[in-house]
């Protein structure tokens, strides 16, 4: 699978003609909207890419006002439900129940992809001491990070970590899990994860927005997460790989289900999502433990959620404007910001599925 939007041969030439009609579209009926607002909310996995694509879109549509929260997967939805938003974000999308909730019916788009690493917090320690010699990305295997977040292994020189790391000299060092206060897709993600590799996990801690964790400190949003594993020397927790990077923040290689220790790539991302087959009737799709020799183990899409129905028909020329543009333009900035951009197959579905919405 490639990440880029660019065509192979003729058999792509069809649905890229009508990607460019779709976009002359979208910016011919942008100059008949007058002045417009929407305000999403929800997931803060996607938000640095919500933000330059919201900035990145007024520049050329300044008649469009487009205002987004990162307030986490849960309370984007509720605000999806309650009707005080005109979309909302998430890293999970949305179950049949909520869905079932929301009286103007919602329609779940896969607008990016990305990966969940677990980053952390050395550089005091390699400062303090000759003796701590660090790679750029330590290996943890599956069970050693299953057990650093179940509190069984509470110190970053345990011999279990030292195995998975021959000739690195590790620091004699208290670990501090981070771990998110806030409703998180990234949580359920990262925890539906574990307890697809982990038994224990399973039974004792489960998959969720919202989980009791066993051990360690909360921050709220991916933002929260990370600014404490700054704080704090020893520290692991797990965020968006963008706030890893834009944090300088030096991430895990996880061993994936072959046996392989991956970090955190395009390319290792890419081949995750290459399994995971989006439904024609939802788009909503996950893959808790890829079994690909080179995929990283933790990916997941964003959605953006809509109404089916909207009681303004300028709203809904805007919203369908932005999210044409989003799939096509929007993600030249995703390899630069640190997510996947969409394939040509699932632009095609989201495209389709913009269709649906209605006044």
């Amino acid at each position: 699978m490639s990440a880029k939007l660019q065509p192979r041969g003729r058999v792509c030439l069809l649905p890229l003609i009508a990607i460019l009609l779709s976009v002359a579209s979208c910016a011919t009926n942008n100059k008949k909207i007058k002045h417009v607002s929407l305000v999403g909310a929800g997931a803060s996995f996607p938000a640095p890419l919500y933000e330059r694509w919201l900035s990145d879109y007024n520049q050329k549509n300044p008649n469009v006002e487009i205002n987004y929260q990162a307030i986490g997967s849960s309370a984007g939805v509720q605000q999806l439900i309650e009707g005080t938003v005109d979309f909302a974000a998430s890293d999970v999308g949305i179950t049949n129940e909520q869905a079932a909730k929301v009286k103007k019916g919602v329609i779940a788009l896969p607008m990016t992809a990305g990966s969940i690493v677990l980053a952390y917090n050395l550089a005091p320690a390699a400062r303090q001491s000759s003796q701590v010699n660090l790679p750029t990305a330590l290996k943890l295997s599956r069970q050693v990070y299953v057990d650093i977040f179940l509190g069984k292994i509470r110190n970053w020189n345990h011999p279990r970590i030292a195995a998975a790391n021959p000739g690195v000299s590790l620091p004699d060092l208290p670990i501090q899990v981070v771990h998110r206060t806030d409703g998180s897709g990234t949580t359920s993600v990262f925890t539906q994860h574990l307890s697809a590799i982990s038994p224990e996990w399973k039974s004792k801690i489960g998959a969720g927005k919202s989980i009791a964790w066993q051990v360690g400190v909360g921050g709220k949003g991916n933002e929260g997460v990370t600014a404490l594993i700054q704080q704090i020397p020893g520290a692991i927790g797990y965020v968006e790989y963008i706030y890893a990077k834009q944090n300088k923040l030096p991430v895990a290689a996880l061993e994936n289900k072959s046996g392989n220790y991956i970090a955190p790539t395009p390319e290792s991302v890419a081949q995750t999502l290459e399994a995971v087959k989006l439904p024609g009737d939802n788009l909503i799709a996950f893959i808790t433990d890829p079994t690909g020799t080179q995929s990283y183990p933790i990916v997941t899409y964003s959605w953006l959620l809509t109404y089916r129905q909207y009681p303004n028909r300028v709203k809904v020329q805007a919203l369908k404007n932005f999210i044409d543009w989003a799939v096509i333009d929007g993600q030249k900035s995703s390899l630069e910001l640190g997510y996947i951009p969409l394939s040509k197959k699932v632009v095609l579905q989201v495209q389709s599925a913009v269709k649906k919405i209605a006044e």
